[in-house]
């Protein structure tokens, strides 16, 4: 019997085993996948349609705990929408244009001390093996052969000192659109009752429209965060009931008054 074949803790299952020259059965993994994150459109879809649904079902709910007419209701909650979309996108894209900017500063600073004293950043990059576990002699053979390159120097520099590669400095204009498509969709959803009814039957669709995306929302979340579904669903549908409820008690008791 051949040794025991551990299996990779970052392998997801084993495909199409095959003996090697001495019989042992090696098994073939699969290559583990990853998302791609760094760009910031998928953060910024999934924060916009949930900002968008929680910001707009509190802001229509709280409307109608005032009794406001249904007209009122419907200019509020489109104004919502197109403020709180323009909104989103330009601070997204701020945001991530600073982040940027900041990050290709830093690699121009990277990049000019590599020409300007490569021996030193070559000793800089073998003194962050070293203490990382590398044994000495293996740490400056690597650091040799990653400064040959300078493209691969500065990539080398990057992801060892500031924790990004060259190119993963963000896409703005990607997270920013994104981030508007995606406050206007979460947006809409407790709109539509309004637009086509008014009073309680407008009001308590508006209630089960916004519980309803609450849960598709938290539910696609868990796509990307690698939780359980059913827990992201039910803690985005509390988070919105939370502000609904708020917003609404708020409107009741100054309309009343």
């Amino acid at each position: 019997m051949g040794p025991a074949v551990v299996r990779p803790p970052y392998a997801r299952r084993a495909v199409s085993p095959h003996r090697d020259p001495v019989g042992t059965i090696v098994p073939v993994y699969e290559e583990h996948q990853h998302r791609n994150v760094s760009g910031g459109g998928a953060r910024a879809a999934v924060f916009g349609i949930s900002d968008g649904l929680v910001s707009n079902v509190s802001l229509i709910l709280g409307m109608a705990g005032a009794h406001a007419g249904a007209g009122s209701v419907r200019l509020a909650g489109i104004a919502g929408l197109i403020g709180g979309a323009f909104s989103m996108a330009s601070g997204e894209y701020v945001s991530m244009r600073a982040q940027s900017e900041l990050m290709e500063r830093e690699l121009d600073v990277e990049r000019e001390a590599i020409a300007a004293d490569p021996e030193d950043e070559r000793r800089e990059l073998a003194a962050l093996y070293r203490s990382r576990g590398i044994e000495a002699d293996l740490a400056d053979e690597l650091s040799v052969k990653m400064m040959r390159d300078p493209d691969l120097a500065l990539e080398t520099h990057a992801r060892e000192e500031l924790g990004f590669t060259p190119g993963d400095t963000g896409r703005p204009i990607e997270a920013s659109i994104s981030s508007f498509v995606m406050f206007a969709v979460g947006a809409v959803i407790p709109l539509l009752p309004w637009l086509f009814t008014d009073g309680d039957t407008a009001l308590w669709w508006s209630v089960a429209l916004g519980a309803l995306a609450s849960l598709a929302v938290g539910a696609a979340l868990s796509l990307f965060t690698g939780r359980s579904w059913a827990w992201s669903a039910t803690r985005q549908l509390l988070i919105s009931a939370a502000a609904a409820a708020v917003t609404y008690s708020i409107g009741h008791l100054v309309g009343a008054g």
